[in-house]
């Protein structure tokens, strides 16, 4: 079984910087694909950031240069450094991974999700 712990989140004012963190645990053999989406109120749960084990990145427009992610293979930890935020920015982050157990199954799990608020 595998699973994510996520770690981070809070308030900040508009402007502000948060760093959100994930670590998978459990019977890992590889992890592909890491990423975080966030689902703000009425809203669907949308992409974030993604990065592929080769450190291959990926953005959502809105979030392109305040956002960064970056991911340890070794620790099987994803992050994600969120500058500049705006109120828009609000919502739950989860963190998501996809990739092969020891035993050659695949799986794609999710965190609990951390709240994210900017407002002032």
């Amino acid at each position: 079984q595998v699973s994510l712990v996520e770690s981070g989140g809070g308030s900040v004012q508009p402007g502000g910087s948060l760093r959100l963190s994930c670590a998978a645990s459990g019977s890992i053999f590889s992890i592909s694909l890491m990423g975080w989406y966030r689902q703000a109120p009425g809203n669907e749960r949308e992409l974030v950031a993604s990065i592929t084990n080769a450190r291959i990145t990926n953005y959502r427009d809105s979030v392109k240069g305040r956002f960064t992610i970056s991911r340890d293979n070794a620790k099987k930890t994803v992050n994600l450094q969120m500058n500049g935020l705006k109120p828009e920015d609000t919502g739950v982050y989860y963190c998501n991974a996809n990739g092969r157990t020891t035993t050659w199954r695949f799986f794609d799990v999710w965190g609990q999700g951390t709240q994210v608020t900017v407002s002032s």
